[in-house]
C-alpha cells in the first residue's frame, strides 16, 4: 500500500502544472486511494459458544413464579446479556426436551418452554438438540421440542421432525459481511432411547459426518464448525475417542470443534500450520445446571470470531470467559444466575453469604489453572461484551490463594472402569 502510494506521488509530481490541475489531481489521487484500499478492508463475524443447558427439578422449581402461574428463566441469564448479546451468533446446548407437562428433571428432561424464551430473550440465536437427552421423551419429545424453537425463531439443528427435512435444514449457514460458516451438530448417543419415524437425530458417526462434511464444503463455506456431544462425564481431560474423532474431523477440512457433555471444563486447542487453523475445545463444561460439586458448578462460554482478508478467512479471536452458577437462596426459594465470574461487579460485597463467593473464587482459581496449563495458544478473554473489550484494562492474575484442585491427564491415572449410572 505504502510502495502505491509513492508511486501516485511520483506521477502527479511528474505531471506539469496547469491551472486547476493540482486539485484534480488531487481528487483522482484519493480516488484511486480509496478504490485499491476496498479489497484490504477487513471483515469480520463473532460467535459466542455456551456449554450444557440442564434443567433439573430444582431448577424448574426454582423459575415458578406463584403471583403468575408460570415459569420464568429470564433471571438466569441476565448477568450475561452483555456478552451475548454484543456477538453476532450466540451458540447454547440444549440438554433438555420441551416436550410439555408433566415437567420433569434427571434423568428424563422436560423443561417448561420458558426455558427457551429466556434464552432468546438473553440474545442467545442457535441452539444445537442432538445430545444423549434428545429423545428423554421419545419421538414426541424431539418434535415438540423443535416446534418449540421455530415458534421462538430460534435457529437450530442437530434433531429433525422428519429424516426427509435433514437434507436442506442438518447444515446451518450463519453468514454476515459476506463470510459464510457452516454448523453441524452430533451425539454420541441417546442414553439406549431410539429414535424412529419421523424424527431423527444426528448420531457421532464416521460415515454420516464425511458425507455431511462433503455436502457443506459444496456450499462456498470460508469455516466449517462441528458442535459434538462426546466424551466421559466428569473427565477432565479427552478420551481415546475424542482424540481419534478429533483427528478425523480435521483430516475431512472441518475447522473447528466445540464439545459438550462431560460437564467439566476440558483443554482448548488452535493449531495453525502453514496457514491451516484447526481449533478445538473439547469441552465447555455446564452452562447451567444444579450439579453444585466440584469443577461441576460452572464452565467456560467460547468466543470466536473470523476475519477476512482479501480472500481468505482467519481466526482473530479464540478466547474463553469463565461462568459460575450462583444457587441462593431469596424470597423462600432457590435462585440461580449465571455469572461471569471474573467481572470485577461479582466481588464480596454482591454476595449475600460469603461461602458462594468463595466457591466461586476457587472454581475460577482451578479452571485457570487448569486451562492455564493445558490450552495451547488459547485465552482467557475479558468477561465484558465486545464493544466495550478495547476499553477495559483487565487483569486476573491477582486473585486469593486458595486451594487448588490438581488435574493430571488421564494418561496418568489408573484407568478408571465408567459408571453406569449417572449423578446428573
Amino acid at each position: 500500500m505504502k510502495s502505491f502510494m509513492k508511486l501516485m506521488k511520483k506521477i502527479t509530481d511528474a505531471m506539469p502544472v496547469m491551472k486547476n490541475s493540482q486539485f484534480y489531481l488531487f481528487k483522482i489521487y484519493y480516488v484511486l486511494c480509496f478504490l485499491v484500499c476496498q479489497p484490504f478492508q477487513s471483515q469480520e463475524i463473532s460467535f459466542l459458544f455456551m456449554g450444557d443447558i440442564m434443567g433439573h427439578g430444582p431448577q424448574i422449581r426454582s423459575a415458578y413464579q406463584n403471583s403468575q402461574k408460570k415459569h420464568d428463566y429470564n433471571e438466569v441469564f441476565n448477568p450475561l446479556e452483555d456478552i451475548i448479546s454484543s456477538v453476532d451468533f450466540a451458540v447454547a446446548n440444549l440438554e433438555v426436551t420441551l416436550a410439555g407437562p408433566p415437567y420433569m428433571g434427571y434423568p428424563q428432561f422436560s423443561s417448561p418452554d420458558e426455558l427457551a424464551v429466556a434464552c432468546k430473550n438473553s440474545g442467545m440465536d442457535v441452539l444445537v438438540t442432538a445430545n444423549n437427552h434428545s429423545c428423554d421423551r421419545k419421538n414426541s419429545g424431539v418434535i415438540r421440542t423443535i416446534e418449540v424453537l421455530d415458534s421462538l425463531k430460534i435457529l437450530h439443528t442437530g434433531t429433525f421432525k422428519e429424516e426427509k427435512k435433514r437434507d436442506y435444514k442438518n447444515l446451518l449457514i450463519l453468514s454476515k459481511e459476506g463470510i459464510k460458516v457452516g454448523l453441524l451438530n452430533y451425539t454420541y448417543g441417546t442414553n439406549g432411547i431410539p429414535f424412529s419415524a419421523p424424527a431423527y437425530v444426528n448420531m457421532l458417526d464416521s460415515n454420516l459426518i464425511r458425507e455431511d462434511v462433503i455436502n457443506a464444503k459444496k456450499k462456498n463455506l470460508d469455516k466449517l464448525i462441528l458442535f459434538v456431544h462426546w466424551g466421559y462425564e466428569y473427565r477432565d481431560f479427552p478420551n481415546f475417542y475424542q482424540k481419534k474423532f478429533n483427528a478425523f474431523f480435521h483430516k475431512i477440512g472441518v475447522d473447528v470443534v466445540i464439545g459438550s457433555h462431560p460437564h467439566v471444563l476440558q483443554p482448548m486447542i488452535y493449531k495453525n500450520e502453514n496457514e491451516e487453523e484447526f481449533l478445538t475445545v473439547f469441552s465447555l463444561g455446564n452452562f447451567v445446571s444444579n450439579q453444585r460439586e466440584d469443577r461441576k458448578d460452572g464452565g467456560a462460554m467460547f468466543r470466536l470470531s473470523f476475519e477476512k482478508r482479501g480472500n481468505k478467512v482467519y481466526i482473530s479471536r479464540n478466547e474463553y470467559i469463565l461462568t459460575w452458577v450462583h444457587k441462593f437462596m431469596d424470597g423462600g426459594k432457590y435462585h440461580y444466575q449465571v455469572l461471569p465470574c471474573a467481572k470485577a461487579k461479582y466481588n464480596e460485597n454482591y454476595f449475600s453469604e460469603k461461602s458462594d463467593f468463595e466457591k466461586m473464587q476457587l472454581f475460577l482459581v482451578n479452571s485457570r489453572n487448569h486451562l492455564n496449563n493445558n490450552n495451547k495458544s488459547v485465552v482467557e478473554g475479558v468477561p465484558y461484551g465486545l464493544a466495550k473489550v478495547k476499553d477495559i484494562e483487565y487483569n486476573h492474575s491477582a486473585m486469593p490463594e486458595l486451594k487448588m484442585t490438581n488435574y493430571t491427564s488421564t494418561k496418568k491415572k489408573k484407568r478408571r472402569r465408567r459408571s453406569k449410572k449417572s449423578s446428573k
